[in-house]
This record gives structure tokens, C-alpha cells and sequence, in this order.
């Protein structure tokens, strides 16, 4: 069983998308729709996917209108594309597992719409964290500053007690504007460097 989690250590405030799940969006999703990158950018409808993160359209809403010009598509195949491209991010399941064993508190601070469950569903990331605040289900998205405020006050926390880890250096530099500290991850390697300089972890 690992230990209890420290109050004086920070909270982990942890994204998911490239930082522990590598984001299907810029090699999957074009491939499935037979689009370059650029091409699929082109294509798209600028909000569907915003309003779906932001839980203000569902499922039923959004999948239709993820073009400009509504082309028809096989959704459920586009949905299981997504779901078997969700992988780990190299490092990162054994860097969560022992921080979980070092009794550290982690909870997933993500921009993502309901499909987050089916991230949940392929790698199990409630072994390891708690999907606390997803933009779908708070209703607000990094870079907000409720977004990072409103966790920390759900937790009980100040800003400065927490520790939020993002891919995004938009995201980081909003965080740390707040008092946050923040880490732009680039890699588990120096994500765990990091933890054990903030004696997170130990060496």
C-alpha cells in the first residue's frame, strides 16, 4: 500500500494530452480522414472541438459538425480511431506508478471533451490519478485562470501548494501568473528531474 499522501508536498496537476497520453489528433486523425495535417486544419469547423471540450455541445452535436461543411463520415469508426490510438507517453506510466508508491497526490487537469473515458478505458489512468477537473466537465479550459484556481480550491490548496505539469508553455506561463509553479514537460526524464529538485521524489 503506498503511504498517505503528504500535505507538504504539492498536489500534482497533471494534462494529459502530450504530457502523459500522446494526442491522436496530428497523425491519427488526418490519416482516418485521408488529410494532411494542414489540409485537416483547413477543414475543420474552428469551435466544434472547443464546444465539445467545454461540454457546451454533446457528443450528438458535435460529431456532425466537426467539418465547416458538415461531410458525412463514419462516426463510431472515427470514435474507435481515436480510441486505438491512445498510447503512453514514453516514461510516463512508470513515473506515475512511483509517485503513486511515494504516496504523492495527482489529479488530471485537462482540456478534453467525454471521450476522456475512453483514454480511461484503454490505459487506466485512475490506477494512478484522480480525472478531477476536465474541461468538459468543469466547464472552463487552460489557459483560463478559473480553470487552474478552481482546482486548487476544490483541493483545499493555494495555488502555490500545488504543482502543475503541462506541454503547453501557454499553459504553464498562465499557472505560474497565478502563483502556480508549473513545469513545461518535454520528456518523463525531466519531468522526474524536476520532481526531485522540488523534493517530490527522492533521488
Amino acid at each position: 500500500m503506498p503511504p498517505p499522501a503528504d500535505a507538504n508536498r504539492p498536489v500534482l496537476l497533471l494534462d494529459v494530452m502530450d504530457t502523459l497520453v500522446r494526442d491522436p489528433f496530428p497523425t491519427a486523425v488526418p490519416a482516418f480522414f485521408g488529410l494532411d495535417l494542414p489540409g485537416l486544419l483547413a477543414a475543420k469547423h474552428p469551435r466544434a472541438w472547443i464546444e465539445f471540450e467545454l461540454g457546451t455541445w454533446d457528443e450528438a452535436t458535435f460529431l456532425p459538425r466537426y467539418f465547416h461543411d458538415e461531410r458525412p463520415y463514419d462516426h463510431a469508426a472515427f470514435k474507435r480511431c481515436l480510441a486505438q490510438a491512445y498510447a503512453w507517453i514514453e516514461g510516463m506510466e512508470p513515473l506515475l506508478a512511483e509517485l503513486k508508491q511515494a504516496g504523492v497526490a495527482m489529479h488530471a487537469l485537462s482540456n478534453y471533451p467525454p471521450w476522456y473515458r475512453l483514454i480511461e478505458e484503454r490505459l487506466g489512468l485512475s490506477r494512478y490519478l484522480d480525472w478531477s477537473f476536465v474541461s468538459c466537465e468543469t466547464g472552463v479550459r487552460k489557459p483560463e485562470p478559473s480553470a487552474y484556481l478552481g482546482a486548487a480550491q476544490a483541493l483545499s490548496r493555494a495555488p502555490s501548494e500545488c504543482l502543475f505539469v503541462d506541454d503547453r508553455a501557454k499553459n504553464c506561463a498562465a499557472a505560474e501568473a497565478l502563483g502556480m509553479p508549473a513545469h513545461h514537460f518535454q520528456t518523463a526524464a525531466g519531468l522526474r528531474r524536476e520532481l526531485v529538485s522540488r523534493g517530490v521524489l527522492s533521488g
